[in-house]
């Protein structure tokens, strides 16, 4: 192996460094080897050796590869072709030891043997492949009951937190959508045709622990319409054993819609779903019967405008299969985005640019108090309905 003197500081401390995983691979893989030449020269000369650019993927698919080639490739042979496979993963994140291996051992006969569980699309990605072994390795995990996950314009692998099967605030099945949407929309993952990419995201209670509200185009986050399930005894049982319940419960509630005085009382129509207390609380405090899901759409990372975080669109929705109802709703909003939509342009991007109520409009969904991040502060802007009653002109 090449000496790398700049890489072996990341060795150093207490944490687990991927330059470690690097050097196990690249004593017995040539890609590993290459990769890891490469990647000192780039710490060396402090830029990257990947160029830009390069489209590859497999026989009747559009995404789920993506293109990486090196500008050094006569200098580490193994890194010259380096492309990435996404592997669409399991709803929930659940795999057999058993599914692993198979995987790994495709892995070990065609690629680098590196691998980043997940990517933060949700991908179980394979890092170092040949443009020659890409056929090989799909063929091959197809034959073990795996596909290719999204890249490129269009539907990027949904992804979903554990909901029901092992969370106990979960309001909807998070698996069952997440496998549904994924199976629905196979054409929009595989063969990307939007204006940009598309992430679905479900997070069972609105903790949202696949941070859906922060990184998907369309979030569904479980919640609730009626009152939060006290245990009163429980609760103060909590308060018994040493809770300091005025700092960390009530001082915390963002509304401060809860109170206690020997009881626990909740303003439940100022409650705004946050679940601080329910996390704090969990014995005595529970999630409300009447659940389903709330609908935000618009979050991406700062590429092009900057962060964006999902704003809502339709405050509660029932969730039961087959889903028609948000389908319906994918469906128009797509439609919009046909219309609407420049490249490289995300769906938040593009409502902010043509303005929400005209967004709500186009695809029929009727403009709630949820939906308002902050009162109208400017008195000669009026809505139509405005206009039509008092008989105003535009």
């Amino acid at each position: 192996m090449s000496e790398t003197p700049l890489l072996d500081e990341l060795e150093k401390g207490q944490w687990p460094s991927f330059v470690s995983e690097i050097k196990k691979s690249a004593k017995k893989n040539k890609k590993a080897e290459g990769l890891l030449g490469q990647l000192e020269l780039s710490y060396k000369e402090k830029k990257t050796h990947w160029k830009h650019g390069g489209i590859v993927g497999v026989r009747g698919y559009g995404g789920g590869v993506i293109g990486r080639f090196s500008d050094v490739g006569e200098e580490f042979p193994g890194a010259a072709h380096f492309h990435t496979i996404r592997v669409n993963q399991t709803a929930g994140f659940f795999y057999t030891a058993e599914a692993l291996r198979k995987i790994c051992d495709i892995w070990d006969r065609h690629g680098s043997g590196l691998t980043n569980l997940h990517g933060s699309t949700g991908d179980l990605v394979l890092l170092g492949a040949d443009t020659d072994s890409l056929e090989d390795i799909f063929c091959e995990l197809s034959k073990e009951g795996w596909d290719l996950g999204g890249s490129g314009g269009g539907v990027r692998t949904p992804s979903c937190c554990v909901g029901p099967a092992r969370c106990e605030f979960s309001c909807y099945d998070t698996l069952a959508l997440n496998q549904d949407i994924t199976m629905t929309y196979q054409d929009e993952l595989h063969r990307p045709s939007f204006a940009y990419k598309w992430k679905f995201k479900f997070s069972g209670c609105p903790n949202d622990c696949v941070a859906a509200i922060a990184r998907s185009d369309f979030a569904v986050i479980g919640t609730w319409r009626d009152d939060i399930q006290i245990d009163q005894d429980a609760a103060a049982e909590y308060v018994q054993n040493g809770l300091d319940i005025q700092t960390d419960l009530l001082a915390k509630c963002p509304t401060r819609c809860i109170e206690w005085d020997g009881s626990l009382r909740i303003n439940n129509p100022d409650c705004t779903k946050c679940m601080h207390c329910i996390n704090v609380m969990p014995k005595a405090l529970r999630p409300g019967k009447d659940k389903g899901a709330c609908i935000l759409m618009g979050a991406k990372a700062p590429i092009v405008q900057g962060a964006l975080l999902a704003s809502v669109i339709v405050p509660f929705i029932r969730l039961q299969p087959p889903y028609d109802e948000i389908k319906g709703i994918i469906k128009k909003i797509w439609e919009f985005w046909d219309e609407n939509g420049v490249a490289r342009e995300r769906i938040g991007e593009c409502i902010q640019r043509v303005g929400l109520g005209n967004f709500l409009e186009a695809i029929g969904v009727e403009i709630s108090p949820q939906v308002v991040t902050q009162p109208r502060d400017n008195p000669y802007i009026f809505y139509e309905e405005y206009y039509e009653e008092e008989g105003g002109e535009g």
